[in-house]
């Protein structure tokens, strides 16, 4: 079957209909890059909707010779032959069905892009092909070529079509991410070179069972091992972020166009995560034990830290972006703890943190677009010229603290008991992670004030454009639906397997 490869591709066919368009042609640009997005959200519905119903995933993969690395006569037919392959499971279709719907939003929420719109949104199909890809690959050949075509989109969206430093904050996410790439290259080739295969069913197989540690073509020692590991679990430490490697993700989040923001949060930094579960804990779950602790207190770090410097902000997106520092240390905890319960309460807390990281990200980009500064005096006395307005963002904001009856208060619960119930149980882990989201609770709620109880101090907004309003409305039912039903949340995504599920 070829439906994975339509899934992915699908959006080259927009990139290549904009060719023809003139670029003073601004209406039709949208029209049609908003419109390149769609076929890969319908596809990606359909295989959900269908998961649903019983249909075997297994089906849809894709295998096809590709390029031979070596031709030596003491190999087999099949060492060193990299394959084109496609596959997906229960845990990578959400993660493309997110990436689909956020593609689809942000194209929307292009209505604020003005310059040169024709190569940004040729760049942005490009960096949805990228986003599929990683999530489609199913060898590590075809995730690091896909990832490097994240890679050079999102430095060309940041540097040609952000903010005023621009070119600064897309040659640091170069700099940060592109030594990322590089070292886990590293890896890649090693295990290829030891292994003869890069694709990841026969790399779980050689690793784990004992008589397929015969094959391997060169052998693998514990100490090579944990050094693999490490590699991998630094280059993907370089892309969550984890403190100290964390600067460019404050330049990049400040400076880049607000749908490539919505990306960015929405995916790319999931992506991180998505591979140190997939591929750290996947491939290397003995040794992953031994880093257990250094991840941890990494992770109370990246807490600690975003959230004591977001208290000092006086900028929306600073504060959102030290945030996103310190959300992502919650995730460190949970992969630290690395037990079946605890991966499984990581799914709702991604899902959690999309709605209401974006829903956030969306109106702050649109106050800021307007006002043209991001500082607080944005959001004072939002709520009484821009009631619904107001009231979203608080919702954002409550359910970014954690309060209860908000997605956020059920991922974070969720995290909480999934580290007190894995053997043995990381109490401490969870006590420092409650007492910083108490402490987040002083610039979540001087927001809030900011919006409900200051006189108004600029003039009244002009209203939320169609995309970011699509965006808006999604991500407030999302954390709605998540706060108020989260057993009905939990068993959709427990149809489609868990993250759990493919743990040796």
């Amino acid at each position: 079957m070829i439906f994975l490869s339509l899934l992915v591709f699908s959006p080259l066919l927009g990139i290549m209909l904009l060719l023809f368009v003139r670029k003073t042609d601004e209406r039709m640009i949208q029209w049609l890059g908003t419109a390149a997005t769609v076929p890969p959200l319908i596809l990606a519905l359909f295989a959900f909707i269908q998961s649903g119903r019983g249909f075997r995933l297994e089906r849809l993969d894709e295998a096809h010779d590709w390029v031979r690395l070596a031709n030596l006569p003491f190999l087999t037919d099949a060492a060193y032959v990299i394959r084109y392959e496609l596959s997906i499971d229960g845990l990578s279709l959400v993660f493309i069905v997110l990436t689909a719907v956020l593609a689809t939003l942000a194209a929307a929420a292009s209505l604020l892009v003005k310059a040169e719109k024709k190569g940004y949104f040729m760049w942005l199909l490009a960096l949805e092909i990228g986003m599929l890809g990683v999530f489609a690959a199913a060898n590590f050949i075809w995730f690091f070529l896909f990832l490097e075509v994240t890679l050079v989109a999102m430095f060309l969206l940041v540097g040609k079509w952000g903010g005023f430093e621009r070119e600064r904050a897309a040659y640091s996410y170069l700099l940060y991410n592109g030594l990322g790439s590089a070292l886990l290259l590293v890896v890649i080739a090693v295990l290829v070179a030891r292994t003869g295969t890069a694709n990841f069913a026969l790399l779980r197989e050689m690793l784990h069972n004992p008589v397929a540690q015969g094959q391997l073509i060169a052998p693998l020692t514990e100490e090579g091992r944990h050094w693999l590991l490490g590699g991998l679990l630094l280059a993907f430490a370089v892309k969550l972020p984890a403190v100290p490697l964390h600067r460019w993700l404050i330049r990049v989040h400040v400076e880049a166009p607000p749908p490539v923001v919505m990306l960015h949060a929405g995916v790319l930094l999931k992506i991180a995560a998505y591979g140190m579960i997939r591929f750290g804990i996947g491939l290397f779950p003995d040794e992953f034990r031994t880093f257990a602790g250094v991840i941890a207190v990494v992770g109370v770090i990246n807490v600690l830290y975003g959230a004591l410097l977001a208290i000092r902000q006086s900028e929306l997106k600073h504060v959102l972006a030290y945030s996103s520092i310190a959300h992502a240390g919650y995730l460190l905890a949970g992969v630290a703890a690395m037990s079946w319960a605890m991966i499984d309460s990581l799914w709702i807390y991604l899902l959690a943190y999309v709605f209401m990281n974006i829903g956030a990200f969306a109106i702050v980009a649109h106050i800021a677009h307007q006002t043209g500064s991001d500082d607080f005096d944005g959001l004072s006395g939002l709520y009484r010229h821009r009631p619904l307005l107001a009231a979203a963002l608080g919702l954002f904001l409550l359910s970014l603290a954690g309060i209860p009856g908000t997605a956020g208060f059920i991922a974070k619960l969720y995290l909480f008991i999934g580290l007190v119930v894995t053997e043995p149980g990381h109490y401490v882990l969870a006590a420092v992670m409650a007492v910083t989201t108490v402490i987040s609770y002083v610039y979540y709620f001087n927001l809030l004030v900011q919006l409900f109880f200051r006189p108004a101090s600029l003039a009244p907004l002009g209203r939320l454009p169609a995309g970011l309003s699509a965006a808006v409305v999604v991500c407030a039912l999302g954390t709605l639906v998540i706060g108020w039903m989260p057993g009905l949340a939990y068993d959709v995504l427990a149809q489609f397997g868990h993250f759990g599920d493919f743990l040796p």
